[in-house]
């Protein structure tokens, strides 16, 4: 038994049975805090934290994390969920108790006022905040306490934590829901005789005796079922805003308040029955409120459970195939891993012994399996579908193509929406004239019928409160992200879906979006004394650093052929290269490009797309490079011009061979030698003529025509994601998700729409009937509880519609996809 705690190095006291179990067997420490602390340590394969903290002695938690939140500020835990973004440090916090947008103001405004703090967003649907701030200001310890000062708690994002959290916060409200039924059925059944007994049939003392049964029936009522809304309304008046909870408390407070009063006082009037009945309707309204939320944000949930928790690290690959069960976290590049049939790819690398099938799904959409050898890519995530494969580890943790994902997820879920922010603006003033309004008619009624005075100010308060209004719009906004997602486009900026449903042109790139991008030399044309496989090592040196398919291409065209030193490479976006091979200036691109450096003799169009090697002494040679349609386009453009949308095609390619493009798929409005300047006046030009516009590129070399655009989509995939800049990304690169993503976008509008109106239709009629004595207290609460849930539930309408093809992210990650035309057996 040892006598030390393993966690802080206190005194484990006599009897105690905390203990925490690591590789090496159980060790024991001297409290729940450290046995907490210890686990989540462990849990994330972090065992080496006390091996290299040495002689150091820890702060013993009182509790948990949340009483020694300086444990988080360790360099050994912050990897595991803090990454480094230009010099500062980013990381995802999962805060506990939001009830409402007030409280995600609050936190956010919290949180921005921490000196060091760059930048935080807070999700309310997710309950998650992207944190960004500069570590020689600022420590992430400080972040958390300021949340903990406000009354809320805070703790870095992790996927089981917060699945743990979700069942707590079910079971807390089903537990709060069941006192507050209970207790509203039992006062209702006191309160009945007093409801139906005429004059003179039931005593006085039977009377006193069933309220003061209601009283403490109704007491777990009000100090526990309802303490949820007495504890929102006391963070937003602490800090001087007045939240939707503050109408709440009021109401239950003054009922409850005048009841026991009124009880004290031997008067007959009480509200016992009401209050119960208020508190559990609310309840039942904001439980089914959570289990919706919960539901809508399940995608993000979903993707932190395709990475395995554990790997089967190789020890001496190839000499040996012995294999060490270590956590997936603990792997690092370079090492080897063993995935068996049946298992998930713990990390993203490269296969290097053994060939099978393996599943891409998540990304790619395709339920087909993907046959992968020795030298190809896998992804983290991937399940493997036959036979054991050895792989190479490349990336890990943050750096994954999955955790990419997961970020832009995170990126536009912390956005806030044009929509959302302005209903979230007027919250405030719109309580404060509830409250004005309320004592207003509770002076009315006071002066014509003084026992009508209470009822009237307390149905003011909860028939006027704006929980549909706030929720209208997040609400449609979730549901849409996720149904989006599982169509393989992930919006990383909120604005995205508003805009998308609102566009009216959608303007192509030609390369990689319309196309395949990967295009096969097919043709070389020399201009000059040099030969061809002289001209050719030359454009396939400068292209060797490049990611551009074309780069791709030459390699491909040049394998195995050892290729001269290449000096002073400029690449020059849209354009081409230029570069100093030999001592001789050479300039490898667009003809316009090539033509700068020295003049060239014309060169005869062609359907193929064209790319010019010059020197300083003119044109050298001419490649011609095809690039297949998708098979998938044709049905794409249909889609889109149904729904009235127009069509144009931009590429830097020749103007024939972006019009053959065009005209195969009947596509009227096109530019060729357009290079990124030149995309983005075209969409200047169309803006001007009052056109809301969607520009669909590869996010990395479009990035000006992008940004120009209303919307932006890039066609983006594996190691590309974390260079995309864009609103949304068409993981998938099935164009005809484009087609769906618009009109899911235009449905998700119309919720709104609708959801708004219902709102504000509910509180303007129910707002005449409570000032003028038509609503009780409890018919007020079954109105707003029922106009939130209503909300809500439109807004799931959204899941109906999906596409049952081929869910990218669906439930079992696991969504197969059928081809939806025939390949068009075209190159351009």
């Amino acid at each position: 038994m040892e006598t030390s705690c393993f966690h802080c190095g206190d005194p484990v006291p006599a009897g105690s049975s905390y203990a925490v179990r690591t590789e090496r067997g159980w060790r024991s420490v001297c409290c729940a805090g450290c046995e907490a602390v210890a686990y989540s340590i462990l849990g994330q394969g972090l065992e080496d934290f006390y091996r290299l903290r040495g002689a150091q002695r820890l702060e013993r938690p009182a509790e948990s994390c949340q009483e020694n939140l300086e444990l988080y500020d360790h360099p050994e835990l912050q990897r595991a969920f803090v990454r480094e973004v230009d010099d500062n440090r980013e990381t995802v916090l999962l805060l506990e108790g939001i009830r409402c947008p007030a409280c995600v103001w609050l936190n956010e405004q919290t949180i921005r006022r921490v000196p060091g703090v760059v930048s935080a967003h807070l999700n309310y649907s997710t309950r998650r905040a992207i944190l960004r701030w500069d570590p020689r200001r600022a420590r992430l310890s400080d972040v958390l306490q300021a949340v903990k000062r406000v009354g809320y708690r805070a703790h870095p994002y992790d996927a089981a934590r917060d699945d743990k959290l979700q069942r707590e916060e079910r079971r807390d409200a089903l537990w709060r829901l069941f006192v507050a039924g209970f207790g509203m059925m039992q006062v209702m059944m006191y309160a009945l005789p007093a409801y139906v007994a005429g004059d003179g049939d039931m005593s006085a003392d039977i009377g006193e005796l069933l309220r003061w049964a209601s009283f403490a029936l109704t007491v777990p009522v009000v100090f526990y079922a309802a303490a949820p809304f007495f504890s929102g309304a006391r963070r937003d008046l602490a800090r001087g805003r007045l939240g939707m909870d503050v109408s709440v408390a009021l109401g239950i407070a003054i009922a409850f308040g005048a009841s026991v009063a009124a009880m004290l006082l031997g008067a007959a009037e009480v509200y016992f029955d009401s209050v119960t009945m208020f508190v559990f309707l609310l309840l039942g309204g904001r439980y089914l409120e959570m289990l919706a939320r919960q539901r809508a944000t399940s995608v993000l949930q979903h993707l932190s459970r395709l990475i395995p928790e554990g790997a089967h690290r190789l020890r001496d690959f190839p000499r040996s195939l012995e294999v060490d069960r270590i956590p997936a976290c603990s792997l690092k590049p370079g090492e080897h891993t063993l995935v068996k049939p049946g298992e998930s790819f713990p990390a993203d690398g490269v296969v290097e012994q053994g060939s099978g099938e393996v599943n891409e799904a998540l990304l790619t959409g395709e339920g087909r399996p993907v046959f992968k050898q020795p030298g190809n890519a896998v992804i983290g995530g991937s399940m493997n579908l036959s036979t054991p494969l050895v792989m190479r580890v490349e990336k890990v943790g943050g750096e994954t193509v999955l955790s990419c994902i997961a970020r832009l997820i995170e990126r536009a879920a912390a956005d806030r929406p044009r929509l959302v922010a302005l209903a979230e603006r007027w919250v405030t003033p719109f309580m404060l004239c509830v409250v004005l309004l309320a004592v207003a008619a509770a002076l009315g009624w006071a002066a014509v019928d003084p026992a009508r005075s209470l009822p009237v100010a307390v149905a003011v308060l909860v028939a006027t409160c704006p929980c549909a209004f706030s929720l209208a719009t997040p609400a449609a906004l979730t549901v849409a992200t996720g149904e989006l997602a599982r169509l393989g486009v992930i919006v990383t900026r909120a604005h995205a879906i508003e805009a998308l449903g609102r566009v009216s042109d959608v303007v192509l790139d030609k390369t990689g979006t319309l196309t395949r991008g990967e295009p096969v030399l097919v043709d070389i044309a020399c201009h000059s004394e040099l030969p061809e496989e002289k001209c050719l090592a030359l454009a396939a040196a400068m292209e060797a650093a490049s990611e551009h398919p074309i780069g791709k291409a030459f390699a491909a065209a040049v394998a195995g052929r050892g290729l001269p030193a290449v000096s002073a490479l400029d690449n020059v976006p849209g354009s081409g290269i230029e570069a100093v091979v030999e001592g001789h200036r050479y300039r490898l691109g667009s003809p316009a490009f090539a033509q700068a450096l020295a003049p060239c003799v014309p060169v005869a169009p062609r359907r193929y797309s064209e790319v010019w090697l010059a020197a300083e002494g003119g044109l050298l040679a001419s490649f011609q490079l095809a690039d297949e349609i998708r098979p998938e386009a044709a049905e794409a453009v249909r889609r889109l011009q149904s729904l009235g949308l127009a069509l144009h095609v931009l590429s830097g390619d020749g103007v024939e061979a972006t019009g053959t493009l065009a005209a195969r798929l009947d596509i009227g409005a096109f530019e060729g030698r357009a290079d990124p300047e030149r995309k983005r006046d075209y969409v200047a030009a169309l803006q001007r003529q009052g056109k809301l516009i969607a520009m669909v590129g590869d996010g990395i070399n479009d990035a000006p025509v992008l940004a120009r655009a209303d919307v932006s989509l890039a066609m983006g995939g594996g190691t590309r994601l974390a260079q995309i800049q864009a609103d949304a990304v068409v993981l998938s690169q099935d164009l005809v998700a484009l087609a769906e993503a618009i009109e899911l976008s235009r449905r998700t509008l119309c919720v709104v729409r609708q959801n708004v109106a219902w709102a504000f239709a509910y509180n303007l009629s129910a707002l005449p009937l409570a000032l003028f004595g038509a609503l009780t207290p409890w018919a007020a609460a079954i109105g707003m509880s029922v106009s939130s849930l209503l909300v809500v539930l439109n807004a799931l309408r959204l899941q109906r519609s999906r596409r049952t093809s081929a869910a990218v992210l669906s439930a079992d990650g696991m969504g197969g996809m059928t081809p939806r035309s025939q390949p068009v057996e075209a190159r351009v």
